[in-house]
């Protein structure tokens, strides 16, 4: 059953409508103003440009000197060197345009993204590096940046973004892309994660794997959709959590989303962008941060039993013996409890989560390792028996 979701304002004209060059100029000027451009990224460019340099720059010499030298003395030109000439003239006449054009287009995006955020009175911030935020996909690697943050801060904080991170080194470093919702909710709540079936290829989508002994079954067809984690001794709160009409919204509204839960935070993860041009994925994300959040308000009222104990003032060495042996007062027994003490047991923990709720424990991802395992083995072995084979035929 589909539930109907809240209706919040949705203006995607700005993503479609032509756009002023001028006005996307006098944008990136702003954008440059207020982000500059790092040093890391300067190097990069400087490293790129002298790699093409020494890369064009024999070719050039070459084709001049063939066509000087070849060409005069023989009276035509060679083909071996007209042929770098060509190339020259090729990457000059192809590469140089495609680059400028990604360039406009890249910034024409974002100008449109900047307009989409306004027209829904929302913000946009075009780059931050390292963001403080406790999701998953937010401690891994380095050189991380979330770009073109769309946010909204009624009735709650939303952001929607794009994030990058790198891996590795050398010839195995590699960046991974992720389209992100951040939503701030009012309490922090246990470690819970949904690993979306639906998004899978090989094993889960997401960059890290979690212990089999913190998968927890839920009613109806939600195993279907969803993979539920959540730390142990944390089932019967993740049951009040994920009701049954909780359930359904995700299973109508994200179920092509991963989704954590960290702290006051709900993430929802996708491996494409999030802020895009593309009216569609912004309609699809709307409706379903809409739909969750008519439902954050019985989040709101969770409370981790567990700080009960901790929240309780321990009594003062000697205290018990004092009081059991001081008198009263007069004309009132010594046992009468006191009129504004609150009852034992009534005391309401404060908003937070134990310790052992506000993490998940990793696990080994075994699937990569095997096949890790058995790619190495095909390089590997064939190698391995012809050294035998050399070896015997010895």
């Amino acid at each position: 059953m589909t539930i109907p979701a809240q209706t919040y304002p949705f203006d995607a004209r700005p993503l479609t409508d032509p756009v002023d060059p001028r006005a996307v100029n006098a944008f990136w000027r702003g954008i440059r103003a207020t982000h500059p451009t790092s040093t890391v990224t300067v190097i990069g460019w400087v490293i790129a440009g002298v790699f093409v340099v020494m890369t064009i720059m024999p070719l050039i010499g070459v084709a001049v000197f063939g066509i000087a030298g070849g060409g005069l003395a023989h009276g035509g030109i060679s083909g071996g060197f007209v042929l770098p000439l060509v190339l020259v003239v090729l990457f000059l006449a192809i590469g140089i345009p495609i680059g400028v054009a990604s360039m406009r287009r890249n910034r024409t995006n974002a100008f449109r993204i900047a307009r989409f955020a306004q027209a829904n009175a929302m913000t946009y911030e075009h780059e931050i590096a390292n963001p403080a935020l406790p999701g998953m996909i937010f401690q891994l690697g380095d050189s991380r940046v979330a770009s073109q943050l769309v946010r909204g801060h009624t009735p709650r904080f939303v952001e929607f973004g794009n994030y990058r991170y790198s891996t590795g080194s050398g010839k195995n470093r590699s960046t991974h892309h992720w389209g992100y919702v951040a939503v701030k909710l009012d309490v922090p709540l246990p470690n819970i994660v949904l690993d979306a079936l639906g998004n899978n290829t090989l094993g889960t989508n997401l960059p890290a794997s979690f212990s089999r002994d913190q998968r927890l079954s839920l009613e109806g067809d939600f195993d279907q959709h969803f993979t539920l984690y959540c730390p142990q001794g944390y089932e019967a709160d993740a049951l009040y959590l994920f009701t049954p009409d909780i359930m359904a919204r995700f299973i109508d509204n994200a179920a092509q989303l991963d989704v954590e839960i960290v702290d006051d935070w709900m993430f929802l993860y996708m491996r494409r962008a999030a802020s895009t041009t593309d009216a569609a994925t912004w309609a699809w994300l709307f409706n379903a941060v809409g739909a969750l959040m008519t439902k954050f308000d019985q989040w709101a009222r969770w409370r981790d039993d567990r700080l009960r104990a901790a929240q309780a003032p321990a009594p003062a060495p000697g205290m018990a013996e004092s009081s059991a042996s001081a008198p009263g007062p007069v004309g009132s027994p010594a046992s009468a409890p006191l009129p504004f003490a609150a009852p034992a047991g009534l005391l309401a923990p404060p908003p937070g989560v134990a310790l052992q709720g506000r993490r998940l424990h990793r696990s080994v991802p075994w699937l990569t390792i095997v096949i890790f395992a058995v790619v190495v083995g095909f390089m590997i072995l064939p190698q391995f028996f012809g050294v035998l084979g050399v070896l015997f035929l010895r």
